[in-house]
């Protein structure tokens, strides 16, 4: 799935935790994370704490993958 802006990645997160029936509380502790923070992820909110965002994903066991045109199995 490619992501192609920071509303799209909100919407996956969101339909991800509905799907393993977490709260966004739930979430948050797991994440390590405030509620804030993951309201405004899953809203689309920009922001520059990609550690938090990688957190959030790790909690929920999304796999992240960078590819770039330039580099070969990095």
């Amino acid at each position: 799935m490619n992501i192609k802006d920071t509303k799209n990645l909100g919407k996956i997160i969101r339909n991800n935790r509905k799907a393993q029936k977490l709260t966004q509380a739930d979430l948050a502790i797991a994440a390590n994370v405030g509620v804030r923070f993951l309201v405004d992820l899953e809203n689309g909110k920009e922001t520059a704490q990609i550690g938090k965002v990688i957190n959030v994903c790790k909690a929920l066991g999304i796999i992240i993958e960078i590819k770039s045109p330039y580099e070969k199995n990095v």
